[in-house]
């Protein structure tokens, strides 16, 4: 029995007129003038010179390069210089420089500078009381849960297809609450520190233990502990400031009401991920483990301290735990134009880019597979479903835009090509679907590798590109913005990707 093939899937944005967006259309009509009035005035040598200017010019504002087009290469390479000669590519926490008054109060580098943490009030039966993770930036809400979930590896084929309807159903019940704006599933295949192994050995370690025994056990630990890997999961809820506003109004208003709002989208995603996606366990966190999972998102190093204390504190002993909320982030970090330093440190990020032959669930887990010890790995998925009229607009403008494309091809004597009869197939069953209640989502993905700062980062970024290339994907590398590439591919707090739209 073969796996489903999904492609369904369609450019994000396909432009008002031959892939070109209104800006883009206005700008090439614009310079495009002075050749209309010189053929006007029948001015032919300055029409002669001024056709290969507009040509360039055109070249510059609609081909793109390595997902940029020339001109956006060129203001954000401005924009770069200028934050690195004002200091702005560089971060020092308040924590290391002793100045930090409120403990509690999150200190994090970029585009996690206005992200605050707040804690809600009881939820569930148990009363735990999740985070609340404010993005003042992007006027956002969001909460993070921890997920365990078997996996799809050893699944039946059956079993697979089930679940990928769940994800699918998943992203309906995002739409349908009208509240969500993004789902963020992130994976991390962390080296293992060996902390809970050691602390199992000094558990159960007999003092009459054979001594090859003992010498067999250890030499296995020292050799396969640096090669083994530990994989951990997140799923990040956010939630717009211009959804949630309203509702929280009518529950309270303030933290408390939007907390409150939060907390029936959370049990509507609970209660999806522990049934048809198969979870068998949803953890929220609260304000502690939320700090520990971003503390390790920027130090990987630091998880084995971290376990190492919580179990030696469950076993009576009298040492602090855990890390604050302003020392979670990085003490200094440092944006580079294609990698990103944070502390001891360095990571590259690339985003992925669908393939045109659709691709079958659980394709990239080669990204998340490391080509060495020591290498982290992280790989986050955004799904952003979107309201129903806004799809309904979306999906009208691309077929106006492949019709009008086809007709004008058509007449100027050119053969459809068999990628746009297949994108013009697309659309047409995006609308059926759409028709029949199905909902429409806005993917994007970005994986990350990240490796101590004196390893090569560039050849260990080159790898990461090959898995994902050998997964089947197109790698994209985040030049001029890895430090907000990071933040979205390895942090679990609801950063997304830049809003720029391209190829899906």
């Amino acid at each position: 029995m073969n796996a489903v093939r999904y492609g369904d899937y369609s450019r994000d944005v396909s432009g008002w007129f031959l892939g070109m967006t209104g800006a883009q259309l206005a700008l090439v009509t614009v310079t495009g003038v002075p050749a209309l009035l010189a053929l006007n005035a029948q001015a032919w040598a300055l029409l002669v010179i001024w056709l290969p200017v507009w040509a360039l010019l055109a070249a510059v504002l609609l081909v793109p390069i390595r997902g940029r087009a020339a001109g956006r290469w060129f203001a954000d390479l401005c924009l770069h210089t200028i934050g690195g000669a004002m200091g702005w590519t560089i971060f020092g926490s308040r924590a290391a420089s002793g100045t930090a008054e409120n403990l509690s109060e999150a200190d994090l580098p970029g585009v996690l500078a206005g992200i605050r943490t707040h804690d809600g009030p009881p939820y569930g039966h148990l009363f735990t009381r999740p985070v609340i993770v404010q993005n003042s930036a992007a006027r956002t809400w969001a909460a993070v849960a921890r997920i365990d979930h078997p996996g799809i590896g050893l699944a039946e084929p059956g079993e697979r297809d089930r679940m990928g309807a769940g994800l699918a159903e998943l992203c309906e019940i995002a739409a349908r609450t009208e509240l969500i704006d993004v789902l963020a599933l992130q994976v991390r295949t962390v080296p293992d520190d060996g902390a809970e192994r050691a602390a199992w050995e000094r558990d159960h370690t007999r003092s009459d233990a054979a001594p090859l025994a003992v010498r067999v056990n250890a030499l296995l630990g020292a050799t396969l502990t640096p090669a083994a890997v530990r994989t951990e999961a997140f799923l990040t809820v956010v939630v717009g400031e211009s959804r949630i506003s309203r509702a929280a109004k009518e529950s309270g208003g303030g933290v408390d009401g939007r907390a409150r709002v939060l907390h029936g989208v959370m049990a509507e995603v609970e209660s999806a991920l522990r049934g048809p996606v198969g979870c068998t366990a949803v953890t929220w966190l609260d304000s502690a483990t939320l700090a520990a999972a971003v503390r390790t998102g920027f130090a990987p190093g630091d998880r084995g301290q971290l376990i190492a204390a919580d179990l030696a504190a469950a076993n009576g002993a009298q040492l602090a735990t855990g890390v604050p909320m302003a020392a979670a982030g990085p003490t200094q970090a440092r944006a580079e134009l294609r990698h990103y330093v944070h502390d001891a440190w360095a990571s590259v990020t690339d985003t992925i880019l669908l393939p045109d032959s659709g691709a079958v669930l659980g394709a990239l887990a080669p990204v998340l597979v490391p080509t060495t010890a020591g290498e982290r790995r992280c790989l986050t998925i955004f799904l952003a479903p979107l309201p129903l009229d806004r799809a309904t607009r979306l999906v009208g403008r691309e077929d106006m835009s492949a019709t009008t494309g086809n007709e004008l091809r058509a007449r100027m004597g050119f053969r459809q090509r068999a990628r746009q009869r297949r994108d013009t197939e697309r659309i047409g069953a995006a609308d059926e679907k759409l028709a029949a209640g199905r909902a429409l989502v806005r993917p994007a993905v970005a994986a990350c590798v990240t490796v101590p700062a004196t390893w090569p980062v560039d050849e260990h970024g080159r790898r990461l590109a090959a898995s994902v290339r050998a997964a089947g994907f197109v790698p994209l590398r985040l030049d001029l913005a890895q430090d907000s590439g990071f933040a979205a591919a390895a942090i679990p707090l609801g950063v997304g990707l830049p809003d720029r739209r391209g190829r899906r």
